[in-house]
């Protein structure tokens, strides 16, 4: 007599299951975003953090962290990566430890800056 055990193949829907799973905690672990004072919007190259005003804000975003130092008019500075920029609204992007940075918007409230990864670095 021989035994034999059966082996049942797996599902293709729990297949799948799990690789979306796998998938959604890749992209959570590689965005890693986190903040106090702002709410961030990151994809795999590029975050937009938006800080709000009168509040300590930062956010770690892309393995760095932004923060807001100050605005004034339509004139912001920010950290980005250790390094202290000056940015305007509609001026070109500043390049920060590998990634550039823009200023998006300056309201009463809220300051809105994109961080991307340089691509040459």
């Amino acid at each position: 007599m021989t035994n034999r055990s059966a082996t049942i193949p797996p599902s293709p829907v729990r297949g799948a299951a799990g690789l979306l799973a796998g998938l959604a905690l890749g992209l959570a672990v590689l965005a890693g975003c986190s903040s106090q004072g702002a709410s961030t919007d990151c994809g795999l190259d590029a975050c937009t953090v938006t800080f709000e005003k009168g509040v300590e804000a930062s956010a770690t975003i892309l393995g760095v962290e932004a923060k807001l130092v100050g605005a004034e008019g339509d004139q912001v500075t920010v950290e980005v990566a250790g390094e202290q920029l000056t940015l305007t609204t509609g001026q070109q992007a500043t390049e920060a430890g590998g990634f550039a940075v823009t200023l998006d918007s300056v309201t009463d409230q809220q300051v809105k800056i994109r961080v991307s990864r340089n691509p040459g670095s």
